[in-house]
């Protein structure tokens, strides 16, 4: 185990000889290197840097077409480059503002980017510049001496790879999620050279082809197993085939390796799960020669090798399987390390304790680091929030200021516990702790929010260490919250339109836009004006937004996005006090067309609340009928999947309240719009939705 470590910041170094093993190098964020090799079973240190700032990337560099063993750092805002044995030889001020966040290196080029910047260097030369509109989580260079000119590709947060050429932009690549990785296929670009993997923050993998004049998208693996977000690829042949396959590390701590049984489709070979978010992952051989391995680096520092070698030596029949001589001696050797552990671990707190009380204590609290990760999951329309600490977490206390749905999560296994809370003097709405067990070090939470209602979740996390100490941490849930980012939208829609103009600059509005919808950029844009388009994940309404400086179009085919906008934004402005000009055109249709995207939903929700009223007295008259051939098809079939129907129910907690609210919603907006308060017609309105009519529904809405 090493220090905490970020993404991609564990390398193998190339074997010197035919068949010898490979060194291991990687940075944490201690700002410490540390080089092993791997001797029977344990680690042998090659060499170790005293720590400085945090090591945010480590690459492997040198002459091109010859063994790359140059290391390479990323700390703050400068590059650092080392020698295989440890001797630094490089120290590159870029003089960047931001920290860096992503690296390349090919030959004499070095790639970089910050938050928004990219740059190039040539032998430490500024080359190329380029902003990007959103943040870039990763950088990669198509290989040079295989394409003949250098391709730069930028893995953006919104869910576009940007293709540069000196400092200009040559073509965008829409990808179906933020991309939080890249990978030159194969190692090396594929049989062209200009084959890029990628991975995104919702768990999809994909091939495009970065051609010079617009992408091929070759395959995309889909993430229906719901697994956590891809963090780390790597091609490597474990299976000895000729054929590389497709290493992949994700955030909640699956090993997955893929193979290529057709060029055009890779099949999941392999899974193996660790505990903690994997952040690099590499093959070759490391342990013992001759034997191919898998090695994965997690957040907290653990290096986690999975071999090709057989372990188990097969026994014979009845006969206990002797334990070699090698591993008695690593056991016992392990043992005497952990009791001398304790005793340390037992000196040094009665030290503590005496110091603590006396005179002149002073009491210190221990800094713990958080990796945390807020996002919103466009198939059920709620937001994963995971928290991964570096030691193990003994509870976590959720708090929030707006009415939200906390949900069960499969893998979370937490005794959750609920508070009653006062909404009323501090606006305090949901008040819940989570025990985790012993060793969990990391918690997965499941939240939806309603859309209008906004403010902020709190998530005070407490690990167990002594003296007890724990850290705040805030998530905002804004206004329209089930909002995401897309491509593009229906221009078919019946839409209705918000218009708003005053004296206001690009910037106010675009902080305004900031502060109502997830997923945007929180600099101002290049240029005078910009368009994002958003789709509502819990009913796929969606949102088109054009503004400028001293104008806004907003266009929604939903009226209650309409009416949350127009509330907020009216809101922010009054607290600058800048005068706005609010115009809109109210479209009768569109009122029609969200009802009858809803209906679906509710009727689905409507059934199964039906189906699950049903089951306890089903099997009541199953005990005491003995059998069920009596009952109709429909009733039996509900027994039997008793089960199923209750384990959907309990995880969609208030799924028919929050469809009858936002129809609710939508018949209020409505008549506001018109100028009329109908709050006295909401009981009729939800007599009419128990019915479950559609008809009924539009023509009480037409009718009001």
């Amino acid at each position: 185990q090493v220090g905490v470590t970020a993404q991609k910041t564990m390398r193998l170094l190339p074997a010197s000889g035919r068949r010898a093993t490979q060194k291991v190098v990687v940075g944490d964020q201690d700002g410490v290197i540390t080089c092993f090799g791997i001797k029977k079973g344990e680690a042998v240190p090659v060499f170790k840097t005293l720590p400085g700032q945090k090591i945010a990337r480590l690459e492997l560099g040198g002459a091109l077409n010859t063994p790359q063993e140059k290391i390479f750092v990323a700390t703050g805002s400068e590059v650092k480059g080392f020698t295989k044995r440890g001797k630094q030889f490089l120290s590159f001020e870029t003089n960047l503002t931001d920290s860096i966040k992503a690296m390349h290196i090919s030959g004499s080029d070095l790639f970089l980017c910050a938050s928004y910047i990219y740059n190039h260097y040539c032998d430490c030369k500024d080359q190329h510049y380029y902003l990007s509109g959103d943040k870039i989580n990763d950088v990669l260079c198509l290989p040079v001496e295989r394409v003949n000119c250098i391709t730069p590709v930028l893995a953006c947060q919104d869910r576009v790879l940007r293709v540069l050429q000196g400092s200009d932009l040559l073509y965008e690549v829409e990808v179906s999620g933020p991309p939080t990785v890249l990978a030159l296929n194969n190692g090396n670009g594929g049989d062209s050279g200009e084959e890029v993997v990628f991975g995104t923050s919702d768990g999809k993998v994909g091939l495009i082809q970065i051609t010079g004049s617009s992408p091929v998208h070759k395959w995309e693996i889909g993430n229906e197993k719901k697994r956590g977000g891809i963090l780390c690829i790597d091609s490597f042949d474990i299976l000895g085939d000729g054929v590389k396959e497709l290493l992949i590390g994700r955030d909640d701590g699956m090993l997955e390796v893929y193979n290529f049984e057709s060029a055009d489709d890779p099949v999941l070979l392999y899974d193996h799960a660790l505990s903690e978010s994997i952040v690099s992952i590499q093959g070759g051989c490391v342990g013992k020669d001759g034997y191919d391995e898998i090695l994965a680096c997690t957040y907290s520092g653990w290096l986690t090798g999975l071999t090709t070698e057989t372990i188990h030596r097969e026994g014979g029949s009845g006969e206990e399987l002797k334990l070699s001589q090698e591993m008695q001696s690593k056991i016992s050797s392990l043992r005497s390390e952990l009791e001398s552990l304790q005793i340390k671990v037992l000196q040094e707190r009665e030290k503590y304790q005496q110091s603590s009380q006396s005179s002149t204590a002073v009491s210190s609290v221990p800094v713990f680091s958080v990796n945390d990760k807020f996002t919103l999951n466009k198939d059920d329309a709620s937001y994963s929030l995971i928290l991964e600490v570096q030691t193990a977490i003994d509870n976590v206390l959720v708090q929030s200021d707006v009415p939200i749905d906390l949900l069960d999560v499969d893998k979370n296994s937490a005794v959750v516990s609920f508070s009653s809370c006062d909404s009323e003097p501090n606006s305090n709405f949901v008040l819940a702790t989570y025990r985790c067990q012993a060793n969990t070090t990391r918690l997965e939470l499941k939240v939806r929010s309603i859309e209008g209602q906004y403010g902020t979740l709190q998530a005070y996390v407490t690990p167990r260490i002594q003296p007890k100490t724990c850290q705040v941490h805030q998530y905002q849930i804004k206004p329209l919250s089930l909002h995401q980012r897309t491509h593009s939208i229906d221009r078919d829609r019946p839409m209705n339109t918000l218009m708003l103009k005053g004296q206001f600059s690009f910037a106010e509005i675009h902080s305004w836009v900031v502060f109502c919808l997830p997923e945007v950029p929180e600099k101002t844009p290049a240029g005078e004006s910009v368009t994002f388009y958003f789709q509502n994940t819990f009913l796929g309404t969606q949102l088109e937004s054009t503004y400028r400086k001293g104008e806004g179009l907003f266009k929604s085919d939903n009226i209650s996005t309409i009416s949350i906008l127009k509330d907020v934004l009216s809101k922010e402005a009054t607290k600058r006090k800048i005068n706005l000009n609010i115009s809109y055109d109210i479209n009768e249709e569109s009122v029609r067309y969200t009802l009858k995207l809803i209906h679906p939903k509710l009727e689905y929700q409507q059934l199964l609340a039906k189906k699950v009223h049903l089951i306890d007295a089903l099997k009541e008259l199953q005990v005491h009928e003995g059998n069920v051939d009596f009952l109709l098809p429909k009733y039996r079939s509900i027994l039997e999947e008793s089960d199923q129907l209750l384990e959907e129910y309990k995880k969609q907690p208030a799924h028919l309240e929050r469809l009858y609210g936002m129809i609710t919603d939508l018949f209020i907006d409505k008549f506001k719009f018109k100028g009329t308060n109908v709050k006295t017609k909401v009981p009729l309105l939800l007599e009419i939705l128990d019915g479950c009519d559609q008809d009924g529904l539009i023509a009480f809405f037409e009718a009001a």
